[in-house]
């Protein structure tokens, strides 16, 4: 029988529940596959809390991969058999689960080089890290760039990418072990945003300019001193709200700070297109495939066991990535 985490109320992490869930066949443009290994992302929180409204009862996870067992009718990316991987938002929405039917679209067949644990780690942030990396500013060698929770998972695959690309890197943490990983992966320059003012630090490091982008995951606590880090017109980037959703925004303080610039993107804005999103998944999967760009696996949970995942992923006990594991 088939199981699945599935909540019906919003709240903590104790309203996860482990059920048996029965599993049909796909039907139109669906198909039906057995995971291997489920990504565990700080956006599922905000299914469970309710910052994101879905109908309840609901499964919970967007991130997994495995193997196709059955296509429905109309199904052509896909067929049984194949090695895949997925990501995506509400249409994904159910990942946690040992076995499910879906919408066929999302899914990414997967090179023989990249394993399920892997696929399942870094296909969201992966994506994540590539359209950061590729499309949201035009970076070049030489820039420097702050990047705020510098040992999470998406955090771990930007600074990876950014010495790929010639960037110099500041990267915020909590703690000192944190500050290890993420020097071991690139970073140029480490900040301790619990006991050192952020943007006075980035000046010191920039002679004064201030930091062509920031890409801030942390949102509430950061959002002010991301803010004062940017040189004249430079980009904020608003990728997470892990402490919370950040303030309303007067917009002419944009011109006051240097004619800066804020976004808040979505991976879907970013993926919808089939062609860019198999560009963005080409150039990912063929850095981690030879080796450029190394996957962190640091914990590893059963599926029944999401609630204490959850727990020490809002507590921020975590770093790299996590995944569950059928």
């Amino acid at each position: 029988m088939a199981h699945a985490v599935r909540f019906h109320e919003t709240g903590g992490p104790d309203v996860l529940r482990w059920e048996e869930v029965a599993v049909g066949s796909p039907g139109p443009g669906e198909a039906r596959v057995r995971h291997a290994a489920v990504g565990l992302n700080f956006a599922d929180t905000y299914f469970r809390t309710g910052l994101y409204p879905v109908p309840l009862p609901s499964g919970i996870g967007v991130e997994a991969a495995g193997v196709v067992e059955a296509v429905g009718e109309g199904v052509t990316n896909v067929a049984p058999g194949d090695r895949v991987t997925y990501t995506g938002f509400r249409d994904t929405l159910g990942a946690y689960s040992t076995e499910r039917t879906l919408p066929a679209a999302p899914l990414i067949r997967l090179p023989e080089g990249i394993r399920y644990e892997t696929a399942a780690a870094m296909t969201m942030r992966g994506l994540t890290a590539a359209y950061l990396m590729r499309r949201i500013w035009p970076l070049k060698a030489g820039d420097v760039i702050l990047l705020h929770a510098a040992a999470g998972g998406v955090g771990l695959i930007v600074s990876q990418w950014a010495k790929l690309l010639g960037l110099t890197v500041i990267g915020t943490v909590s703690t000192e072990a944190k500050a290890e990983i993420a020097r071991a992966h690139g970073c140029d320059h480490i900040v301790h945003y619990g006991r050192e003012d952020v943007a006075r630090r980035v000046r010191d490091l920039t002679g004064g300019a201030g930091v062509s982008v920031v890409y801030d995951s942390v949102g509430k606590d950061t959002f002010a001193g991301s803010l004062d880090s940017l040189k004249r017109r430079g980009l904020l980037v608003c990728v997470g709200t892990s402490s919370g959703p950040v303030p309303p925004l007067d917009v002419a303080k944009l011109a006051v700070k240097g004619s800066v610039f804020v976004t808040r993107p979505a991976l879907a804005d970013y993926i919808a297109d089939p062609a860019e999103k198999a560009e963005l998944a080409g150039e990912l999967f063929d850095h981690v495939a030879s080796g450029r760009i190394r996957i962190e696996i640091h914990q590893r949970y059963r599926l029944e066991d999401a609630a204490q995942a959850h727990r020490d992923l809002e507590s921020r006990k975590t770093t790299g990535s996590s995944i569950f594991l059928t």
